[in-house]
């Protein structure tokens, strides 16, 4: 059996481990990874030199630096920068070096702030992006516009898959730096183990978000991957190539936070700090496109919690910070 040669970018992080688990028990699949240590993806020359040696079939695009509302605030040059640079290094190489099929994930982000709910892929870049990752969303539109470049131009198909807000094994847990449901998830435990009386929520509790759990983002990807290319095009068009990965359900912040206080076990008041920013008011997707390749999500929000907090008991002394 000839083998797929398929290089997952950034296999390290949230979702590209969660692709090579999958792919991982294919028989047809053979898989290509490299550490930072290997393989710097904001060194051009670097990723060019990779390329010409590896004969690659495919290319999953997971590399991406990411980060909750303080890293995007804090650091924007970083990650306009190391998005944009790591977008441009994979996929102009993929193209130099005869590569036909690439997947780019994205991000919800790329939406106006006050785009109407659900969001649908034809939004895009129809209103002002939300002010707090505003750089992250720039770049993650570039490489939509990249992919869809590319197809035009070279009749390449790089696809791209816009994923809600993603969760699970393998996340970042850091206190400052992670995303709202690591960020929780580490501060119930701790309360938890400390015997506190209370854990305060940055912002009101009310807006409203979309979770999704990485396990069904990554076969999410695999099959929009997979699909032949007469029914992928079918619902997309040239210019509108990126298509939403979400569960098309959405619940306040309030509520993911009780659900997250059930799940870990702590028995406090869950307050919200008023003071700090809330974000978008509301992010859903509109996932009918997915729906009608043939995919949905299978695990809902208290289930994906507890399989999220059960590696993270396993794992939390491996933890940085």
């Amino acid at each position: 059996m000839n083998k797929k040669r398929v290089f997952v970018a950034g296999h390290k992080g949230m979702v590209g481990s969660a692709i090579v688990r999958q792919l991982s028990e294919r028989d047809d699949v053979e898989l290509i990874v490299r550490g930072r240590s290997e393989l710097d993806l904001l060194d051009q020359k670097a990723v060019e030199s990779f390329f010409s040696g590896q004969n690659i079939d495919e290319v999953y695009l997971a590399a991406a630096k990411v980060g909750g509302i303080y890293a995007n605030n804090t650091f924007p040059a970083e990650f306009i920068y190391e998005n944009l640079m790591m977008e441009c290094n994979i996929i102009h190489a993929a193209h130099s070096h005869g590569v036909q099929n690439l997947l780019f994930l994205g991000s919800s982000c790329i939406y106006p702030k006050l785009a109407e709910q659900p969001m649908t892929e034809s939004s895009l870049l129809t209103g002002v992006l939300e002010s707090t990752n505003e750089p992250y969303a720039v770049a993650k539109i570039a490489g939509i516009k990249l992919c869809e470049s590319y197809n035009r131009q070279y009749g390449r198909n790089y696809r791209s898959v816009m994923p809600t807000n993603l969760y699970g094994m393998n996340d970042n847990f850091h206190p400052d730096n992670s995303h709202v449901i690591p960020a929780l998830m580490r501060r119930f435990h701790e309360a938890k183990l400390n015997n506190d009386s209370e854990v305060v929520v940055w912002g009101t509790g009310t807006p409203m978000r979309e979770f999704l759990y990485v396990d069904d983002m990554a076969a999410a990807s695999i099959h929009v991957m997979e699909l032949s290319d007469n029914t992928y095009r079918s619902c997309t068009q040239p210019m509108l190539s990126h298509i939403n990965v979400g569960t098309g359900v959405d619940c306040t912040i309030r509520e993911m936070a009780e659900t997250m206080a059930k799940v870990v076990g702590f028995e406090g008041t869950i307050s919200f700090d008023a003071t700090k920013p809330d974000g978008t008011p509301r992010k859903l997707m509109d996932v009918s496109r997915l729906a009608d390749l043939g995919w949905k999500y299978t695990t809902d929000l208290e289930n994906g919690l507890a399989k999220t907090y059960q590696w993270f008991l396993e794992n939390q002394n491996s933890f940085r910070n």
